[in-house]
């Protein structure tokens, strides 16, 4: 993209004045999270990271631009001939990054990027730029620009779901095995509900034994830049800690995937995960996600003794969500104990749906405001016409 910024009538003939600027609110700082949220964004207001500027001493030059490929980038060029001497020109320069290198950062480092102007194939100017990297788990929330203002990326959310992993078929026919539902249908039958589906993935997050962890907080050190370390898909199932924002992450790429309609409901210090009920968007059930770490299946399992009993550390957590009676049919042998995970399973689904209701009234007015910035309504299926998974 070209820009004609004006004539800078100061321009001696014979100066092109070559330079280069990376965008001033990140603080030298490359966030490899959005350039790959970015990579495929279709919005109008996309966020430009480097702009060279130059004057031409003469008229009617060619100009080119090479960068310098680097452990990010890959050699990069543009090329455009040059109107009047004398007029300065603004360009929006975009590296053609090395797009697999920087989905598996996951270590900050340093990186120094070189800039070249020709004029008719003299070189007239070089031009270095040290910047600091981030990990790609870190997500750009938000920017302070010089007027005090909030520029908003809470979307960004969206870039870590992840409809298309590998892992989910698998994990699909998992939770089919549980029997919480026969087969995954979206909204189209009305054998399974969108709720009663929602309900089977949740079973299988206690089984996997999903735990809270509050991972949020990074060593960036802008001033101006409000960050958070979120973890992908793949890495919750893996190291199964999440917190409010990876478990909205995890739930939501399986909803996708099977057809729901997720949002994720943003506030200050918290996150918490809505789906549509209904094909026509009218009805929204809440999901708190995090409540998955209140009990931990696998831990219940490793603590039964030879005899069938229950170690009373962890018989004294899940009684909590089982009644009198399902209490007494266990212990005197007439359920078993994929039963009992059951009950506790619907007992903290029921709770985990209601857990955000009174917040979620009090609050809509703020996630129906486009301009507060605290508080955001991210609906998945709607942003993904601007930006796809990072993957």
């Amino acid at each position: 993209m070209v820009v004609l910024c004006g004539c800078n009538p100061a321009s001696r003939p014979g100066k092109a004045n070559f330079q280069v600027s990376y965008q001033p609110l990140l603080d030298g700082i490359l966030y490899p999270s959005l350039i790959l949220g970015y990579n495929n964004y279709s919005g109008n207001d996309e966020f430009d990271l480097f702009e060279a500027r130059l004057t031409p001493p003469t008229d009617n030059s060619v100009m080119r631009i090479v960068i310098d490929s680097s452990a990010l980038n890959y050699e990069t060029e543009i090329q455009e001939t040059l109107g009047r001497r004398g007029e300065e020109h603004t360009y929006v320069i975009k590296p053609k990054w090395k797009y697999d290198v920087l989905r598996n950062l996951r270590q900050p480092g340093q990186i120094d990027l070189t800039f070249s102007c020709y004029l008719d194939d003299e070189r007239v100017g070089v031009r270095n730029l040290h910047l600091s990297y981030r990990s790609v788990n870190e997500c750009l929330l938000s920017v302070r620009d010089t007027s005090g203002e909030l520029v908003d990326f809470k979307w960004m959310f969206c870039a870590y779901v992840n409809e298309d992993h590998t892992e989910i078929d698998s994990m699909l026919a998992a939770m089919l095995d549980q029997g919480v539902v026969n087969r995954f249908t979206g909204y189209q039958t009305k054998a399974n509900t969108p709720q009663q589906q929602v309900r089977a993935i949740w079973y299988y997050a206690l089984n996997r034994g999903i735990t809270y962890s509050s991972i949020t907080c990074t060593a960036n050190p802008s001033k101006r830049s409000c960050t958070q370390h979120i973890r992908f898909f793949d890495e919750v199932y893996r190291y199964r800690q999440a917190n409010c924002v990876d478990a909205c992450v995890f739930f939501a790429s399986i909803m996708r995937r099977i057809g729901l309609k997720p949002v994720i409901f943003v506030e200050p210090c918290h996150a918490y995960l809505g789906y549509y009920t209904d094909k026509n968007r009218k009805n929204i059930a809440l999901l708190e996600t995090t409540l998955t770490g209140w009990v931990n299946f696998p831990e219940l399992e490793r603590s039964i003794d030879s005899t069938g009993c229950i170690a009373e550390k962890q018989w004294t957590k899940i009684t909590k969500y089982l009644t009198a009676q399902q209490q007494e049919d266990y212990l005197n042998g007439k359920s078993d104990l994929e039963t009992l995970k059951h009950q506790v399973a619907d007992a903290l689904f029921d709770k985990a749906m209601n857990y955000d209701v009174d917040d979620y009234n009090s609050n809509k007015k703020y996630f129906q405001d486009p301009t507060n910035n605290q508080y955001r309504e991210l609906d998945i299926e709607k942003l993904r016409q601007l930006v796809q998974p990072i993957q």
